[in-house]
Order: structure tokens, then sequence, then C-alpha cells
């Protein structure tokens, strides 16, 4: 298994370059330039080639290998970083991001988006159902890793290192992963799809949708973390305006909440590979998470009274950051658990299908993640923070009460 695990782990470091590149420094710039939260959410439309994996996942199911895809969009990653590179930086002081550092930036969505079909399909061919706890541990917690280098990494190095400098530094990142891709072993033992399956050119959305548990898996995955998006937004620009200085952010929101992050993921898979029933741990993850985000809601109604203030060295300044990391320490353990149900959920389907089914559920995951997080500065500025937090918490139950929902086919299973 740690011959599979390991390459797959560098990969997926990689992948999640530009999310920590979009979600990490660039909120804080633009927030701190001026602009409003509603300019701030909508910058995530630069997410939306992630929402078109449909469109080339069947090719990656049907034309070439898992693996030249792969190594194909990740040398393409370096390349739009090279030309990033060329750009000059992105200052605070700007109204906005320049249209061309905004097209390279949609550019490398586009990359990244196709090497995730790819790797996510050399995932779910190569791992046994034993060693999808582990495997979906080391791909949520390398892409956080990845995230938080470009994220809370970029924005304490931006200072000190010049623009340039750090947008070679992923480039050549990107292509030392293409190398990997092609190169590891491991990734060169991909299963042949039996020659009885239909051929995959007469694919349908009803053909992905037949696989049994995926309508109720497709509900869960766009539910589940609609609420934690839209606080998890918020709640950063929130202390930005209360006080706290973007390198202090920089630090705690893009470094210390992923460590957290990953702590709970790492945790999540730990669990798991001791056998852990997959949807009694989701039911009682999830419940955590309602009581902390209630009371992060709680805190937002104090500040939105005249006259409070996070001072430094006050309780109040610790329990936000308390609540801060302990959402995405309690987020990443979910993470990790509806990852390994969407892998099994794939696994159902026939092996000529999967990387397209997974493409499926991967797609509605992150609509039902983009949904919130960009309309979440619209809902502040129009309904106040506190009505605003009320409906986030609201949504944060759904996933809690559908969950009783579940299938047999997947409420059964161990995942050993």
């Amino acid at each position: 298994m740690r011959r599979k695990l390991l390459p797959l782990a560098g990969l997926y470091l990689v992948q999640g370059l530009p999310y920590g590149l979009q979600s990490g420094l660039l909120p804080m710039l633009l927030r701190a330039g001026g602009l409003s939260l509603t300019r701030v959410g909508l910058a995530k439309v630069l997410y939306a080639p992630w929402l078109f994996k449909l469109v080339w996942a069947p090719l990656v199911d049907t034309r070439g290998s898992p693996r030249a895809w792969l190594t194909l969009s990740t040398a393409a990653l370096g390349l739009v970083c090279g030309l990033l590179a060329a750009l000059p930086p992105v200052e605070a002081g700007q109204a906005g991001l320049p249209v061309t550092v905004a097209g390279l930036l949609l550019l490398l969505n586009l990359g990244a988006a196709v090497q995730d079909v790819a790797l996510d399909t050399l995932a779910v061919q190569l791992l046994e159902p034993a060693e999808l706890g582990p495997g979906n541990t080391v791909q949520v917690v390398a892409y956080k890793l990845g995230a938080v280098v470009a994220g809370g990494g970029l924005l304490a190095l931006v200072p000190a290192l010049s623009w340039s400098l750090l947008f070679l530094l992923l480039a050549a990142t990107y292509w030392l992963a293409a190398v990997l891709a092609w190169a590891a072993p491991v990734l060169q033992q991909l299963p042949k799809p039996p020659a009885s399956e239909p051929p995959p050119h007469t694919l349908h959305l009803g053909d992905l949708l037949a696989v049994s548990g995926t309508l109720w898996t497709a509900g869960f995955v766009i539910t589940y973390k609609l609420g934690e998006q839209g606080a998890g937004s918020l709640f950063p620009l929130v202390l930005l305006d209360q006080g706290f200085s973007t390198p202090e952010l920089g630090l705690w929101n893009g470094v210390g909440t992923v460590a957290c992050s990953i702590a709970g993921s790492s945790l999540g898979g730990a669990l798991l590979a001791k056998h852990w029933q997959l949807l009694p741990l989701l039911r009682s993850v999830l419940r955590f998470r309602l009581g902390g985000l209630a009371c992060q809601t709680t805190l937002l109604f104090y500040l939105d009274t005249p006259g409070a203030r996070l001072g430094p060295g006050t309780v109040l300044r610790g329990a936000a950051l308390l609540s801060l990391c302990l959402q995405h320490f309690l987020g990443g353990l979910v993470t990790t658990a509806t990852f390994t149900l969407m892998m099994r959920c794939s696994q159902l389907a026939p092996s000529a299908l999967q990387a397209t089914h997974y493409s499926l559920l991967a797609t509605l995951e992150l609509l039902g993640k983009l949904m919130l997080s960009a309309l979440a500065g619209a809902l502040a500025d129009s309904l106040g923070l506190p009505l605003c937090f009320s409906l986030f918490l609201a949504l944060s139950a759904t996933p809690i009460v559908y969950l009783g929902l579940a299938p047999n086919i997947l409420a059964s299973s161990t995942l050993a």
C-alpha cells in the first residue's frame, strides 16, 4: 500500500496549490484593498473550470491513459506558473485582479481540474476497499498541505521574496511532479477494464445515476458543506474587520487552520483504518461540527453589538481563534469520511465508468461548496452577519438528518 500512497501524496500535494493560492492569498489582499465582501466572494468565479469536469472526464476514461493525462496536465500547470512569474505582483492596494492575472489563474484552475480527474481515476482503480480510508487520508492531507504552501506560505513570503521567484518555484514544483507522474512504476499498473463491459462511448448521465447509492450520495455531497463553507469564507474576513492584521490572519487562517484540518483528516483516516462504521462516524462528527458553529454564531451576535471589539490579549480574541481552528479540525474529519464514501460509491460502478462517476460526485461536492462561499459575502451584506450565520447553522443541520436516509448498500459497508 505504501508504494501506492507515496506517489499519490506527492501528486495530490501539488494539486492543492491553486486552491491555496486563491483561497488563502487573494481574499485577504482584496479585502485589505477595500473591496466589499460581495466582490471578494465573487472572485471565486475563477474556480469555474472545476464545475465542468464531466466534459473531459469521459475523455480520460476512453482516450489515452490516465497517466498520460496526468503528466500533460501537470506539465501545463508548470507552464502557466511560468507565465504568471513574468507578470507584476498583485499588490494589496489594487482595486482588483489585473485581467491577465485573472485569465492565467482561470487557466491554472482548468489544468488543475483536468489533473484532478486523471489522478482520481488512478486512485479509484489502484486502491483496494480496505485501503480507501488511508488512501483518502493521504489525498485530503496532501491536498491541504499544498493549499497551505500556496496560501498561508505565499501570504507570509510575498513581502520577503518576489512574486516572480515564488511562481518560478511553483513552476519547478509542477514540472518535477510531471516527471513523478510519468516515471512512478505503480502508476503504470492500472487494471484493464473487463472486455464484457459496455463500450464507454454509449455513456449517458442515466448510466451514472443508475449506479447503486449514487442519487443519495449526490444529495449528501451537495449539502454537507453548505453551512461550513459559508461560515468559513466569512469568519476570517470578520476577524480582519475586527482588527486582526493580514500577516496574523495569514498565520492563523493560512497555516494554523490547515494544520488543524490535516489533524482532523488524519484522525478520520485512522478511525476508518480501525474499521469504524463510516456513516455513524459521519453522523457523530457532523453533530460536533454543528455545536462548534453554534458557538461561532453566538460570538458573531456579540461582535454585532455597538463597541464590541476583539482586543489583543482578550479571552474573546482567543475564543475566536479557537473557534476558527476547531471548525477546520472537524471539517477535515468530515471531508476525509465523505471522500471515502464518494470513492466507495464510485467503485460500485463498472470500471469503464469509474473516472466519470467519481468526477460527477466531485463536481457536485465542489458545487455545494462554491455556492455558499461565493454567495456568502452578498448574503452578509444584505442580511447582516447574525442572520447570515444563523442560516449557515440551519444548513449545517441538514446533512445530519439526511444521513438517516442512506441506502443499505452504503450504510452496511465498513470499507474493510
